[in-house]
């Protein structure tokens, strides 16, 4: 486990990253391997409804997500109820990455599912095999541990400052530099 990277990991920007997809950035690690890894940016809505991309999604009250720069034609989810959504991958203690879509829908129009135990995301972040270890050599990222509050909760644009916080020590004054854009 270099530098800390594990499937269910949190990974967090590195406060001056310049790169507007990734700037002040929370990703959930949702796969870590050798061969690459891929995960979803959690703290980026994109300010419009599951449903108005897809035509009959069940639950209007659905916020999509930003996940990340990477396939941007593909939608996504992480979830809470993996023993009611067949073919999920567990990604950490009771966080779900994927699995049957016709069974989330159904479940969420009987609301067995609610917006509090989902998230959707247009797109993912990718490295390819060695690019995220030398990312974290770089220190362009900041390991966390992932609690499950941080995913399903509205901290949002918080985030990125609540977890680096959390972390303690040293982190708790980088999760208080400003947002630059925000002084002029």
């Amino acid at each position: 486990m270099k530098y800390g990277l594990a499937t269910g990991k949190l990974l967090l920007a590195e406060p001056f990253m310049l790169d507007e997809n990734f700037k002040r950035a929370v990703i959930l690690l949702c796969d870590y391997h050798h061969e690459g890894s891929l995960g979803f940016i959690v703290n980026k809505p994109l300010g419009i409804k599951v449903h108005e991309l897809l035509e009959g999604f069940p639950d209007e009250s659905i916020e999509l997500y930003f996940g990340g720069p990477v396939s941007q034609d593909t939608i996504h989810f992480i979830h809470t109820k993996g023993d009611l959504i067949e073919d999920s991958m567990e990604i950490a203690d009771g966080i779900f990455w994927g699995g049957d879509f016709e069974r989330v829908q159904f479940l969420l129009n009987h609301q067995v599912i609610t917006p509090e135990d989902i998230r959707f995301f247009i797109g993912y972040a990718g490295w390819s095999p060695g690019q995220l270890e030398a990312e974290m050599a770089y220190k362009s990222w900041v390991t966390a541990h992932l609690d499950k509050n941080f995913i399903f909760k509205d901290y949002d644009e918080r985030l990125w400052s609540e977890v680096l916080h959390q972390k303690g020590g040293h982190y708790e004054v980088i999760a208080n530099i400003s947002d630059f854009e925000n002084l002029n």
